[in-house]
């Protein structure tokens, strides 16, 4: 069986930071708030602990990106709240758990989305409105720029700046990483996002998944036509957020072929799924409360770090099925506690999820399906229970289901029994701790952490000033190029003139022969042994 495989300890870090200061580095960082931030949050730990020195660039108003001892950080206004951010997250969770037609919740979706867009455009415009901070940034002698490009911020700045960048991101919404890339993207095979598809697809559904590519042209547009023209207004000439991004020099996947399917990836594009699993143990307060389960042992009930709250009818029904189990379950949630909440469920505002999952008295883990929590559970071989809410959950959700180590819930249509049952299942049939214990021990079985192999690619850009030797040519050819259309167009034309040829040159032939034929006389073939002759014709 595989051994859980570790980060490197502290004090490797420290002695291997200590014998390379001579080559330390300055990065900076452009992060994307939220869950996309506490993945990438570890990296820089190890980078500081490692003896570069890193900046954080971050508006003064944010879910999580908060000062710390490992980095510097530096702060530009906005021209909104703190609480005004927060009410517009809180509104478009909500809309997960909001009943209706599809087109109405789709609507609503939209509005929430195109709200959420426009607070991310005017962001990083102030960004880079901030003539001072610029002045600084471009005083300060990067090595490279690292950035999630899910907001493309940081490739604006990178191009700005002149400096290699690497890319931290789980994916670009509409499939836009694997085109800027060229990597291989066939829709026979590969599931687009929000399909909730497989890899192993009936022709229906790859019909849908073809589909779907159209949808992602309108995506593209809706999410990124702003950055564009923020880009091209700053850096002084037409530019596409598109062309930004074939500028990345490493592109570090939170991907893991465990738990997605199997895909061509480019040289550059590097899988660190599960790069934020190490986990630092229990402190003695909730080691205490797991020990006090007894032999039923705990479950974790979370649905990540944007909600901690849901409607109160939507609570008193999944607290009551919580209720059926005999584990103790803790729940991070910080709303009013439901009425009919049971004894062996305990609310906390944080738990320590990873070290929780870690535990030897887990039995299963209830998430949203962030592939945050995804990697965990599988990390720590812990069968889930999935109730996902919006983005690429849906997916995860779907990957981990097909695999066998989960069944998934609607969180909309899903009723206390539904919950229930499901709970049981992945808590008592052995299959799903079966399956989950097989996935796990295929992602630790790895050659190198990917906390640590996430670090190397960073610090490689840095020291190379980019990978260019990872850039395939495909770049610098058209679309026509790429498909060898011109190739196919010349061979065809080959072909088709060689035919040509040789139809003109026999049907001469067969004219010459005709012609010196003598007009009015049919040659008969001569008996054996004699010499034929013409005969005239009647």
């Amino acid at each position: 069986m595989a051994t859980g495989l570790r980060a490197s300890p502290p004090a490797v870090v420290l002695l291997l930071s200590l014998l390379g200061l001579a080559a330390a580095g300055k990065l900076l960082v452009v992060p994307v708030d939220g869950s996309h931030w506490l993945s990438m949050r570890e990296v820089l730990d190890i980078l500081r602990q490692r003896g570069h020195e890193v900046v954080v660039v971050a508006p003064e108003v944010s879910l999580h990106i908060k000062p710390s001892k490992n980095f510097v950080m530096k702060i530009y206004s906005v021209p909104f709240t703190q609480e005004e951010m927060e009410k517009d997250f809180k509104a478009f969770l909500h809309t997960s758990f909001e009943e209706g037609s599809f087109l109405e919740r789709f609507l609503k979706v939209f509005e929430h989305m195109k709200r959420l867009g426009y607070m991310s455009a005017i962001t990083c415009e102030h960004l880079l409105q901030n003539k001072e901070l610029i002045r600084y940034l471009e005083e300060s002698k990067f090595d490279a720029l690292l950035t999630d490009p899910v907001v493309p911020c940081g490739l604006i700045l990178a191009e700005h700046l002149s400096l290699p960048s690497v890319y931290f991101l789980r994916g670009v919404p509409c499939g836009l990483d694997f085109e800027a890339t060229q990597c291989p993207n066939p829709p026979s095979y590969v599931p687009r996002a929000f399909t909730q598809l497989t890899d192993r697809m009936t022709f229906l559904q790859r019909v849908k998944n073809l589909l779907f590519d159209t949808q992602n042209l309108f995506l593209c547009d809706f999410a990124f036509d702003p950055f564009s023209k923020l880009a091209s207004e700053f850096l002084q000439r037409e530019v596409t957020v598109q062309d930004l991004l074939r500028k990345g020099s490493v592109w570090l996947l939170r991907l893991e072929f465990v738990l997605d399917y199997p895909r061509p990836l480019m040289p550059n594009i590097i899988p660190i799924g599960g790069v934020h699993c190490a986990h630092k143990g229990l402190s003695q307060e909730f080691e205490a409360m797991v020990n006090a389960s007894g032999e039923h042992g705990i479950v974790v009930f979370s649905l990540g770090s944007m909600v901690s709250e849901i409607p109160m009818k939507k609570a008193m029904e999944i607290a009551e099925a919580l209720g059926t189990v005999p584990q103790t379950v803790f729940w991070r949630y910080t709303g009013k506690a439901p009425p009919n909440l049971p004894s062996n469920v305990k609310l906390v505002k944080w738990l320590p999820q990873n070290d929780l999952l870690a535990h030897p008295k887990t039995r299963a883990f209830i998430t949203h399906g962030g592939s945050h929590g995804v990697y965990e559970g599988i990390c720590n071989a812990v069968p889930m229970v999935l109730m996902p809410l919006f983005g690429d959950q849906m997916d995860n959700a779907k990957r981990v289901e097909s695999r066998g180590a989960g069944l998934t819930l609607n969180i909309l249509e899903m009723t206390s029994n539904d919950i229930s049952t499901a709970l049981k299942a992945v808590i008592n049939e052995k299959k799903y701790k079966e399956n989950i214990q097989r996935l796990s021990d295929l992602h630790l079985d790895r050659p190198i952490h990917p906390l640590d192999l996430a670090v190397h690619w960073v610090e490689f850009v840095m020291r190379h000033k980019g990978a260019p030797h990872l850039r395939p040519a495909a770049h610098d050819l058209n679309w026509v190029q790429y498909h060898s259309l011109d190739v196919i167009a010349f061979l065809a034309a080959v072909t088709l003139l060689s035919l040509f040829i040789s139809f003109k040159c026999c049907l001469c032939c067969c004219r010459r022969w005709v012609a010196g034929t003598p007009q009015g006389f049919i040659y008969l073939p001569p008996p054996p042994d004699a010499p034929g002759t013409w005969t005239l014709l009647p």
